[in-house]
């Protein structure tokens, strides 16, 4: 695959584990079972073909509201998913986003074990949404910005898009250049609302444990043939890159 039609970064709803598992007669947590596999799978192929960045939405705020079996299950699967060696084979960095005050302390602890042991890595920023949801996100960051205005450290008429930037989960990374959901739903689901401002959408029927390399390779030539405007014209935007 040509490096030139690469994203930089790629954010992912995982859906479809669950109908995937009974489908096969199988429980729901077969499912997510299969699914972290593919995310080992699909997270190795990134970084192989060039990808900076691959944050993919493993746990919403809403997902506190399954059932507790299902919820103790996925928090499960958390701790068993983070094998280091899967990142250090891969020189993959780990990060987290999302409200970590709900999760268990055992989880909390592997995550920032995980996160500290593969600081340094460099190939690729691979980050878990867990516990997460836009809304949660913007409002947080609104609240360290008052707190802000209201010790003096920000005027006001200063606060800019680069100040909320500056105040998101996702501080220091850019935003997705492609946002691809599988499992057949047409909707957002609550990620990354500021971030995906001007993301390129794929959506697709397959289940996210049936995602492989070469769905993912359909996603990026999908997103090679658009051109992205940025509120321009067809006409500048071929300007520019003639110039």
């Amino acid at each position: 695959m040509q490096k030139d039609i690469i994203p930089q970064h790629i954010a992912i709803i995982m859906d479809g584990n669950g109908r995937w598992a009974t489908e096969r007669g199988k429980p729901r947590s077969y499912g997510h079972q299969a699914g972290v596999e593919s995310i080992t799978r699909i997270a190795s192929e990134c970084a192989r073909i060039g990808v900076k960045y691959l944050t993919v939405y493993a746990f919403s705020t809403e997902n506190w509201n399954r059932p507790v079996d299902e919820v103790s299950a996925l928090m499960g699967l958390v701790l068993t998913a983070l094998e280091e060696k899967i990142f250090m084979a891969n020189d993959i960095r780990f990060k987290v986003i999302g409200d970590r005050s709900r999760m268990p302390e055992e989880v909390n602890r592997k995550l920032a074990e995980v996160e500290e042991h593969t600081a340094h890595n460099s190939r690729m920023v691979l980050t878990a949404a867990l516990s997460y949801s836009s809304k949660w996100e913007l409002t947080a960051a609104v609240r360290d910005i008052a707190e802000q205005v209201k010790a003096g450290n920000i005027a006001i008429d200063d606060i800019s898009d680069n100040t909320i930037d500056c105040h998101l989960q996702t501080a220091g990374m850019p935003d997705p250049d492609l946002l691809i959901r599988t499992g057949g739903e047409l909707r957002i689901s609550n990620y990354l609302l500021w971030q995906i401002a001007y993301s390129e959408l794929y959506f697709c029927d397959t289940y996210w444990p049936d995602f492989n390399e070469a769905e993912l390779h359909k996603a990026i030539e999908s997103y090679a043939k658009r051109q992205r405007r940025y509120g321009k014209t067809e006409e500048q935007v071929e300007a520019e890159e003639n110039a």
